[in-house]
């Protein structure tokens, strides 16, 4: 079996953001060389997820909109006690989760038609990383 891992690093400009990784991770698998297996992409911070789905910015908005609605930023949560204001960006990171697994066949991520992969920044404007590990034959 073969592997690749490559760490992604992040400063986004924004408190909140998308990035595309779509074609990021294509070019790892390609660099890799493996033919049939997986790629894991996952978000290495508590505060940031990472997910699939359609690239059409009004769904990004309403993403926005529902995780803000189930998890709004500011309230007083418990975890602002310990001197942070992120305790919003924790709860979001578990809404749309840390990590996905996409399979690869004959050289390429076997994505949907739409479907593609982002880093969801909840509490950004620092230094964050994702590692991308892909694996198989």
């Amino acid at each position: 079996m073969k592997s690749l891992t490559e760490y992604l690093w992040f400063e986004t400009r924004q408190r909140r953001e998308l990035v595309r990784l779509t074609d990021t991770v294509a070019s790892l698998v390609r660099k890799s060389g493996i033919q049939e297996g997986m790629v894991l992409v996952s978000a290495m911070h508590i505060t940031a997820g990472v997910f699939v789905n359609d690239d059409e910015p009004g769904l990004h908005e309403d993403i926005w909109e529902w995780l803000q609605h189930l998890a709004p930023f500011g309230p007083d949560y418990r975890h602002h006690r310990t001197g942070e204001d992120n305790g919003d960006a924790h709860l979001k990171s578990m809404l749309v989760h840390h990590q996905v697994i996409i399979p690869v066949t004959a050289g390429k991520l076997d994505l949907g038609p739409w479907q593609q992969v982002f880093y969801a920044e909840f509490d950004g404007q620092r230094r964050k990383r994702v590692i991308v590990k892909v694996m198989g034959e």
